[in-house]
């Protein structure tokens, strides 16, 4: 029993490390233009979502105004997670390293 609550407090030693492989700037390059990609993109979906709500309130179409309503909060959360991405992963990351 006890060899076995050893195991599982065992500590491997692994922490990040920058620079540890290459290609590793071409990695955060790629991320970051994904990332723009995905901005871009929802920017896109926003001006859409905003203009069948604006349609679907002057013609009288309540489903497109209530999908209207949908998109642009979904485009808003979309462009708060891609804005917020490195803080909510260095948050987590930062309370992973407190456990012990």
């Amino acid at each position: 029993m006890s060899e076995r609550l050893t195991l599982l407090a065992y500590d491997p030693g692994v922490s990040p490390k920058g620079g540890g492989l290459p290609g590793l700037d071409v990695l955060r390059t790629v991320v970051n233009s994904i990332n723009l990609f995905g901005i871009v993109a929802v920017v896109g979906a926003l001006a859409v979502s905003l203009g069948v709500w604006a349609w679907g309130h002057h013609s009288g179409g309540h489903q497109a105004e209530a999908n209207g309503k949908k998109g642009a909060v979904v485009a808003a959360a979309a462009a708060l997670g891609l804005g917020a991405a490195n803080g909510i992963v260095a948050f987590f990351s930062a309370l992973g390293q407190q456990v012990r």
